[in-house]
């Protein structure tokens, strides 16, 4: 298809930039994703009620933002090579140990330290890949990353396949192999080269304080966070109770969850790569209200489908306009990022956003629960009023498409 033609032109360097940068966001999706597959697995094993380790998910959400600022200032003083590669192996690692917690208190501790390691990866990856491409590259790129998200759904989905259904094992499994993203710290090590542009940056430059690198910056950062709160609502909304929606409410086996969570995560690649590349010819924010009005329509065979081809259907069609929409953020959040804190303030932004939409599994799993186990009703309702409001945010915000890297901008 043409608009693939942007990856085409790629360099080979270039292209192991984006490749990496799009497993490590595949990989750490990958990690978050598995405890949404085991919630009740987990709460039958420590004698809980699902709603307390959806805690779990609510805690490594509320963590992010700590590590995006920290590993992002790390990233922009040091490179984003480097520290992507610590923060890689560190959150591989830490999703190991919780296949080692005794107690739910203990796993949901380590949930948080994931957390933190998680939200360093977005933001740092997506700066390396998009300061290292051409302009006109940047929105199939920023639809390739991002669909790096719902490819570590997808394989999360194939992991509690094989080892819930084909291998018999248990949920503690599940996080033994999470640590398997580790291994692309030796493919960032011998393919990727350092940010050209943070390269760049680096002669003759002054060190400058984040406050510094801020001025000027303090409104931007308030409605980019507004934003990915709705964008986090979005696609958190959609995604996190779907599993336990299928398996509690339509009372479905291992394997149809494993098929519908698979079309599911078909649709939001395919939205998140067309989207995007569509975003280089209307705009980002055009696309993005098109992808989140384009959802409406897609609620009611979500959730009431009444048979399993329906409700694929409904679970493909949504992803695709939820994570088509999202396909634009990081080349959006990117373009919106003056040079020097770039490695910084796309991720921070993004994870204040997860802060604020953190308690969304909790809250659907609540409001499920006050509501006879409806699911379907909960999140049909959440989802429409979050994609109006996502559209709207996107109405009142910048439109900076293809400005120069390299530079500070205002």
């Amino acid at each position: 298809m043409s608009w693939f033609a942007p990856l085409r032109q790629l360099d080979v360097t270039q292209r192991h930039t984006v490749a990496a940068s799009f497993l490590g966001w595949t990989l750490d999706a990958f990690d978050f994703f598995l405890l949404v597959f085991v919630l009740g697995d987990i709460a039958d094993d420590f004698h809980v009620h699902k709603t307390e380790v959806t805690l779990g998910i609510l805690l490594t959400l509320a963590a992010r933002p700590l590590g995006a600022l920290l590993f992002g200032r790390l990233a922009d003083r040091y490179g984003r090579r480097p520290v992507l590669m610590f923060d890689v192996l560190l959150f591989s690692l830490l999703e190991l140990a919780c296949a080692f917690a005794p107690t739910l208190t203990v796993l949901l501790v380590l949930r948080f330290a994931f957390g933190i390691a998680m939200g360093g990866e977005w933001g740092i990856g997506a700066s390396l890949a998009l300061e290292s491409i051409p302009a006109r590259s940047r929105g199939m790129v920023s639809g390739l990353l991002q669909s790096g998200y719902p490819c570590g759904y997808f394989l999360g989905a194939i992991a509690y396949w094989v080892v819930f259904d084909v291998l018999g094992l248990g949920w503690r499994a599940m996080f033994v192999v999470g640590v398997l993203p580790a291994l692309l710290v030796l493919y960032l090590r011998s393919k990727v080269p350092e940010s050209p542009v943070w390269q760049a940056g680096q002669v003759g430059r002054q060190r400058r304080s984040l406050r510094d690198s801020m001025r000027g910056q303090w409104k931007r950062l308030l409605y980019m966070m507004l934003l990915m709160m709705a964008f986090n609502m979005f696609s958190h909304g959609s995604q996190d109770m779907y599993p336990t929606f299928l398996k509690s409410q339509l009372h479905l086996q291992v394997g149809a969850v494993t098929v519908l969570t698979m079309l599911l995560n078909a649709g939001a690649i395919l939205g998140g790569l067309s989207f995007g590349a569509w975003s280089e010819r209307i705009g980002r924010r055009r696309a993005m209200i098109v992808a989140a009005l384009l959802a409406l329509p897609c609620i009611p065979l979500w959730t009431h489908g009444g048979s399993l081809v329906l409700l694929g259907l409904g679970a493909f069609l949504i992803q695709v306009m939820v994570q088509g929409a999202w396909g634009i953020v990081p080349a959006y959040l990117n373009e919106l990022s003056p040079d020097d804190v770039r490695g910084t303030l796309p991720g921070f932004a993004y994870q204040l956003g997860n802060l604020l939409a953190a308690s969304t599994a909790t809250a659907q799993s609540w409001l499920a629960d006050r509501s006879g186990g409806n699911y379907a009703l909960v999140m049909a309702g959440w989802m429409a009023v979050v994609a109006v409001a996502l559209a709207l945010l996107a109405w009142l915000g910048p439109e900076v498409r293809g400005t120069r890297f390299g530079r500070s901008h205002s």
